[in-house]
């Protein structure tokens, strides 16, 4: 298993790092970000991808994850930031436990292919976004060559094989198993077998509960690939993202902006 899936302050630097770089810009193509915009992050993990929205100076920050555990090392390592005590961290289901009010920006990445019934989700976050927000996701789709996370696997060996996730379930339940994953690791690899999701079933998703997708891109290679292996990132090429089955194949990740249209006065 990789370093950063144990070292969880590497994981926020490279969150945060990431987000610096590329998603930030991203964001500001549509909307600026300045010291009067609220944002909240769903599945926040240890919060890294806040951080330079706290450094922009951004008047209210929320963080809400599932993991108790990366909730206390959220505040942990924002202890030890300037105004880090600013930051709202939630640990709980959203579902159970909401944040308060609307926000300018929600944002959410690398967590919709953790989450079942998307369609649902999608749903539900609406009342989370001002009258006028957006909506920030990055996800990778189910059939990019990592897209069932084998990279956290403890064999090196699995861990590096592309594609491995698209195996038939009880075929690769023997796999798994024959190279010494924990039945833990192996139940989380087949829960996300069950809630990975493609580029096509996101988009007729947004449509469908009304949202308008006001920028997107599809990464050839992902922008955290930079931080991670020191890749340079690279979009896929356009014609490549117009082919509905071979762009899952090939992108890393997306990025989204979506809105709901303008409400009438």
């Amino acid at each position: 298993m990789h370093e950063r899936h144990s070292d969880r302050e590497l994981y926020f630097r490279e969150q945060a790092h990431t987000t610096s770089r590329h998603v930030i810009p991203f964001i500001e193509s549509i909307m600026p970000i300045n010291d009067s915009m609220s944002v909240l992050e769903i599945g926040c993990g240890e919060g890294g991808n806040l951080l330079p929205f706290l450094e922009a100076g951004c008047s209210r920050l929320t963080g809400i994850d599932l993991s108790e555990n990366k909730i206390e090392n959220a505040r942990s390592f924002y202890s030890a930031i300037p105004g880090g005590d600013r930051i709202e961290f939630i640990a709980s289901d959203i579902y159970d436990s909401a944040p308060a009010g609307s926000f300018d920006l929600v944002m959410m990445r690398d967590v919709l292919e953790h989450i079942h019934d998307q369609a649902r989700f999608i749903g539900f976050v609406k009342r989370f976004i001002n009258r006028g927000g957006i909506l920030f996701i990055a996800f990778p789709p189910w059939n990019n060559p990592f897209g069932g996370h084998q990279q956290m696997c403890e064999s090196r060996v699995l861990s590096k094989l592309p594609w491995i996730h698209l195996l038939p379930r009880r075929i690769y339940r023997w796999l798994l198993r024959t190279a010494g994953e924990t039945p833990a690791r192996i139940e989380g690899l087949l829960e996300i077998k069950d809630t990975g999701i493609n580029i096509g079933r996101f988009e007729r998703i947004v449509k469908r509960e009304g949202f308008s997708i006001q920028r997107k891109s599809l990464w050839l290679i992902n922008p955290n690939f930079e931080i991670k292996f020191g890749l340079r990132p690279r979009r896929l090429p356009y014609l490549l993202g117009e082919i509905p089955y071979l762009r899952n194949f090939m992108a890393t990740t997306g990025y989204y902006i979506i809105s709901m249209p303008p409400q009438e006065p």
